[in-house]
């Protein structure tokens, strides 16, 4: 078994380099939520920094932080506990800075998270923003140089739509706030905050150490689990949670911007685990397969694993970017396309089970899962075959220089239209449960 389980994370590691999901998320969740009356119509909140926050309401903060690690050691499997001395303690004296810096360790985030004033406006009503925010002010990360956001300052005191507030958190998980979490990361923090080493990805690529954070393998075989353990150690429904009962706090407190926040937060896991290349291991390999694989790596014949390892990569950016452009080009025309209106798509909600602790294993990431078969072979089927069949190409080293949307131009037009219809009914998910996890968060602030 150990010799399989070591096969298996060399696979792991590679394959999860890739931990983005639906891009800027930013982009569909305006999409998503500007069809919810409870978002859309909410009176504008004043804006107030996180300090502001923090000590206002120091106490209730400390108990609930308290409790998250009672309900993630009942309901989270392979839990690491947070190390008693990061628990988050009252002190009125401390300063601001300290007081913040007390909140991330316990939160287990990274320290250096810039928790900015910031939004960024939707580009179907304003698709240049004046005046403009550095990039490095709101992320660790670098940006790719096409990259879609585009960032404004807000400042205290400033009212604020909460649809915009919203929309604008739902991406911001992807600005380091879960970079160099595990004791093998170059950073002190990882050291001291009891995740272990880092399950899987690579840490000495920028964002390779936040994969555990934004995927969760919750529905594989049990063979899979019983040889590799280790892909049991992800965290998406800690941050959740974290996150929701964050937001459900600042409601009850009379701190609606952080409640919008926080929400905004929390969306973001929720929304990547409905890619099915965060929620599934191989999507459209059998686990038969996968262990072949391996048991040919293990005997020095690797060119299939790294074959594989490539086209997953290659298929779940091929599908990230397909999306992102699509969306952000109807945007641009003040457009709206058979993909923004499944995203609105309001009448599934119901559908669901109401939002519970556990709806994020039970029902988003059950169903993301269940897509394999049919979103392997559909990229296979619709997206020229140099991009997503060929092993001997990296998407993602060739990203910045592909225009999806141009190259499916002469894509037949039966293989095109499954491809819309497929991410139209991925991203109606995405909005579906988007809104019911924002139905929940409000149950909770009786609001």
């Amino acid at each position: 078994m150990k010799k399989i389980a070591y096969a298996l994370g060399a696979l792991l590691g590679l394959i999860s380099t890739t931990a983005g999901a639906w891009g800027n998320h930013t982009l569909a969740a305006y999409r998503a939520l500007e069809a919810m009356p409870e978002v859309a119509n909410a009176a504008p909140v004043t804006v107030e920094t996180l300090e502001s926050f923090l000590k206002a309401e120091e106490k209730t903060i400390e108990a609930l932080l308290a409790s998250h690690e009672a309900w993630a050691a009942a309901n989270l499997q392979s839990y690491p506990p947070r190390p008693s001395k990061l628990a988050f303690v009252a002190n009125p004296n401390r300063s601001d800075e300290a007081r913040r810096l007390a909140f991330t360790h316990a939160l287990r985030i990274a320290p250096n998270s810039r928790f900015a004033l910031f939004i960024q406006p939707d580009p179907k009503l304003n698709a240049s923003p004046a005046p403009r925010l550095a990039s490095e002010t709101v992320t660790t990360l670098p940006m790719l140089g096409n990259a879609s956001q585009k960032f404004q300052p807000i400042k205290v005191g400033d009212t604020v739509a909460p649809l915009v507030v919203a929309a604008s958190a739902a991406d911001e998980p992807d600005y380091g706030l879960d970079i160099n979490l595990f004791e093998d990361s170059p950073s002190e923090w990882g050291k001291m905050y009891g995740f272990g080493t880092l399950p899987f990805g690579n840490p000495l690529l920028v964002y390779g150490s936040q994969a555990p954070f934004h995927m969760g393998f919750m529905h594989e075989n049990q063979v899979l689990y019983t040889a590799a353990p280790f892909i049991k150690r992800t965290f998406p429904q800690l941050r959740v949670y974290q996150y929701s009962t964050l937001a459900s706090l600042a409601f009850r407190t009379g701190h609606p911007y952080w409640g919008w926040r926080f929400t905004g937060l929390a969306l973001h896991y929720i929304q990547d685990l409905t890619q099915p290349y965060h929620a599934s291991l191989s999507p459209g390999d059998s686990t038969l397969k996968l262990l072949a694989v391996n048991a040919m790596a293990m005997a020095g014949l690797s060119g299939m694993k790294n074959d594989m390892v490539t086209l997953l990569s290659n298929r779940h950016l091929a599908l990230e970017k397909y999306q992102s452009e699509v969306l952000l080009n109807s945007a641009l025309a003040k457009q709206d396309t058979p993909i923004d209106q499944a995203l609105r798509q309001t009448d599934k909600d119901a559908s669901y089970p109401e939002w519970h602790d556990l709806y994020l294993r039970n029902v988003v990431a059950a169903q993301a899962a269940s897509y394999g078969n049919r979103i392997a072979q559909t990229l296979v089927d619709s997206i020229p075959p140099g991009f997503v069949s060929d092993p001997n190409y990296d998407f993602g080293a060739n990203e910045e220089r592909v225009t999806l949307v141009k190259e499916l131009v002469n894509v037949p037009t039966e293989a095109k239209l499954r491809l819309d219809a497929l991410v139209a009914e991925l991203l109606a998910n995405f909005g579906a449960h988007s809104r019911n996890a924002v139905r929940g968060i409000l149950k909770a602030s009786n609001r």
